[in-house]
């Protein structure tokens, strides 16, 4: 008895020509496109929105006999003087300025410099640095 072999031809796999993907894929009409980019053109060239304008003080300076005197014997006019004050300032020269029941900076910020806002800010500093990080936030306000 004679065994035959069987052999089995492979067929090789086809690949997708560009002829024959054109036909699957779709392309989409002409104008559509156009007016999508326009579209997108439209959205670049929007006005970008401006930011809220600061309204800018001038740096109020207080007469001679109203100036502050720290308990170390400087003399402060202005904010910008108490900012380098804040600076050079040692805890104990604070601390006799600002307790629990009074705080000698806000009150003058407050009713001499007339700026509310920056004295409550003052109120809740518990140390020169951060008082004077308090002071120099509210400068960025001023006209210097």
């Amino acid at each position: 008895m004679a065994i035959k072999k069987v052999t089995k031809k492979i067929a090789p796999k086809k690949t997708a020509t560009k002829k024959m993907v054109s036909k699957l894929v779709k392309k989409a009409p002409a104008k559509t496109v156009k007016k999508s980019v326009k579209k997108t053109a439209a959205k670049k060239a929007a006005p970008k929105k401006t930011a809220v304008k600061k309204h800018v003080r001038a740096l109020v300076c207080a007469p001679g006999e109203q100036c502050f005197w720290t308990s170390d014997g400087q003399v402060l006019e202005d904010l910008n003087q108490l900012q380098l004050a804040f600076g050079t300032m040692g805890d104990e020269v604070f601390l006799h300025h600002v307790t629990k029941e009074k705080n000698d900076f806000a009150e003058w910020v407050e009713h001499v410099l007339s700026d509310a806002d920056c004295a409550a800010d003052l109120r809740r500093a518990k140390k020169p640095s951060s008082a004077r990080t308090v002071v120099i936030r509210f400068l960025r306000l001023y006209n210097l």
